[in-house]
């Protein structure tokens, strides 16, 4: 799962970091007001993992979101970042998805327009879902097992609708048999014979073999119903046509967004939806200090990325208004990463070379520091992804000996790579994110000392599926390290890492394999897991398979990430969620006054 965050300087982000850092640690002692703000704010961290003023949220009312960028795609089938998936819940429901609980329990599915989990068979291979009564569009008709199934179909239009995850093809239809609803020839353009409509309120899957996560992989955006009379293909995006509580009203691309009540929607029908606000609207910036300040003043709730504050708007929140702050860890991994498709990174020493002549402790100060950037990462498997290892795992010793680099084994692995005087490469960073460009030019100063000039590209950030999400584009730019960052799409290995590591996800369009990964040792292991349902084993195979990752040396981590969020004073039923990856689950935010 990606994100996306703000555009700013490279100046502001260094100039704040030693700044932020001590104020952070005032902040974890408990300075400022921490247990409260005289505007009504909850506390610091009153909403990390629990529910803050839950009682308080009243009817009514605009909840207003802030961003600083616009969503890769509101259409359910091509939305891909993090906080385009919380917000779909508001238009778009699943048969199945995850918990309104705070933390761990909020990874957990519950059913949705389904009135179950599903009825499964004995061999795993088959699910079976009964629809609920009263789910309608926003035109008041029912929604059907049919729209289901049509709108998962769309998964294969790869080529109209590109950008999202292909689980549901990956699962349901592996050998590619299906060429998708534009170019089926059945007269209902239905005829993935992998999910059967018996009728409108049944709908079956039936897998060529199990797959341990498939509930979770429901709960996916991608599995939302689409209506055929309504699917405008690649214009989608623009007027999404609801299933929930919500219904596009205007949306200007980065610009607004304004959704309005769907008065056709049921609350009987649907379990999961408190639909609290009247309006909910978004105003996309393109200063992240503006947008930070326009927080603060209470101008806006919250900031749609939720990514944290700005150096700027960190000083500022944390001296005056640290009550409406939380410091969830994030299930977000920030690194580098190698494409082998560009010399000299098909060979892993010149790979290993940057791993030892990076210095991460600078490379964690661009980022933030401890607390608002995170813990230095070790390895490429997120603390809360069961299997996880955290630092304990450090096999270049990141965090240990070499945390501020090695150049004398660095320069050992140039001599191995046939690169003994260095070489020249390219940074690819996204322009819109100021602790990427922080950390990018952190990596190139290290680098430098061992020999390696990289030069820093920030491309535009809203265009990333078709930059870096291109191969052919990234070996034409000679993009030999891109800095990014991942979460889990759902909270296991394979709905962490089969997108980066699994080669079968690899993709000419909206690829997120970056270092093009092909190991068979790896496709296996994700093979192995997908058909195994003891919990133990699970965790067992999700540690080998990123053993694997770190020993192929195609990944220089850079934090297990952690997050300053702001909490506007009038938030009301307000928590962090393991679903999308310590953001607050926008779904039943309400305003404690409605006016």
């Amino acid at each position: 799962m990606t994100t996306q965050r703000t555009s700013g300087r490279r100046k502001q982000a260094l100039a704040a970091a030693a700044v932020v850092a001590g104020l952070l640690t005032t902040a974890a002692c408990g300075g400022g007001n921490g247990s409260g703000s005289k505007d009504g704010a909850a506390g610091f961290d009153a909403a990390n993992n629990k529910v803050a003023q839950a009682s308080l949220a009243k009817k009514g009312g605009e909840l207003k979101f802030a961003s600083a960028q616009d969503a890769d795609s509101w259409d359910t089938t091509r939305g891909y970042y993090g906080f385009m998936w919380n917000f779909s819940r508001y238009y778009a429901r699943q048969l199945v998805t995850f918990d309104t609980k705070p933390g761990k329990d909020g990874g957990k599915v519950v059913p949705d327009l389904a009135t179950d989990t599903g009825k499964v068979s004995a061999d795993g291979k088959t699910y079976t879902f009964t629809l609920r009564d009263g789910i309608t569009w926003e035109d008041g008709k029912p929604i059907t097992s049919q729209d289901i199934k049509y709108g998962i179909e769309r998964d294969w239009a790869q080529d109209v609708l590109s950008g999202g995850p292909t689980y549901l093809k990956d699962t349901l239809d592996p050998d590619g048999k299906y060429q998708g609803p534009y170019k089926d020839s059945s007269k209902d353009h239905l005829g993935l014979s992998a999910v059967e409509t018996p009728n409108a309120k049944t709908i079956v899957f039936h897998l060529p073999k199990p797959n341990a996560d498939f509930q979770d992989i429901l709960a996916l955006p991608a599995a939302s119903p689409v209506r055929q009379d309504m699917d405008t293909k690649s214009k989608y995006a623009l007027h999404p046509f609801s299933s929930g509580p919500y219904k596009f009203q205007s949306y200007d691309p980065g610009k607004s967004l304004v959704l309005v009540r769907n008065d056709k929607w049921n609350a009987s029908s649907d379990p999961v939806r408190k639909a609290y606000p009247d309006k909910i609207s978004i105003k996309f910036f393109t200063n992240a200090n503006d947008l930070d300040q326009r927080l603060i003043n209470g101008d806006y709730q919250l900031d749609m990325t939720q990514t944290g504050l700005s150096p700027q708007g960190r000083q500022t929140a944390l001296k005056q208004d640290k009550g409406n702050l939380d410091n969830p860890i994030s299930g977000y991994v920030r690194y580098a990463v190698f494409p082998q498709s560009v010399k000299p990174f098909d060979n892993i020493h010149c790979r290993k070379a940057v791993i030892l002549g990076a210095d991460h402790v600078s490379i964690q100060t661009a980022r933030g520091g401890p607390i608002a950037g995170g813990d230095i990462g070790t390895n490429m498997l997120p603390p809360a992804v069961a299997g996880a290892e955290g630092q304990k795992y450090d096999p270049y010793q990141i965090a240990g000996a070499n945390k501020n680099g090695n150049v004398d084994q660095a320069k050992a692995e140039l001599k191995a790579c046939g690169q003994p005087n260095g070489f020249s490469t390219t940074i690819a960073v996204r322009n819109n994110k100021p602790a990427e460009v922080a950390t990018a030019e952190s990596l190139q100063a290290s680098l430098k000392k061992v020999g390696i000039n990289a030069q820093i590209d920030q491309y535009d950030g809203s265009q990333t599926t078709g930059i870096i999400g291109s191969p052919s584009n990234v070996q034409k730019k000679g993009y030999g390290i891109i800095i990014m960052g991942w979460g889990p799409d759902y909270p296991t290995v394979q709905g962490y890492g089969a997108p980066l590591w699994d080669s079968h996800f690899i993709q000419q369009s909206g690829n997120n394999n970056y270092a093009l990964i092909k190991d068979k040792t790896i496709d296996g292991l994700f093979d192995t897991y997908s058909t195994t349902l003891d919990d133990a084993k699970k965790a067992d195979l999700a540690t080998q398979i990123n053993h694997k990752v770190m020993d192929g040396a195609y990944y220089l981590p850079f934090t297990f990430e952690k997050f300053l969020n702001w909490r506007g004073s009038n938030l009301a039923n307000v928590y962090t969620t393991d679903a999308y990856n310590g953001m607050y689950d926008f779904v039943n935010l309400g305003l404690k006054s409605a006016k």
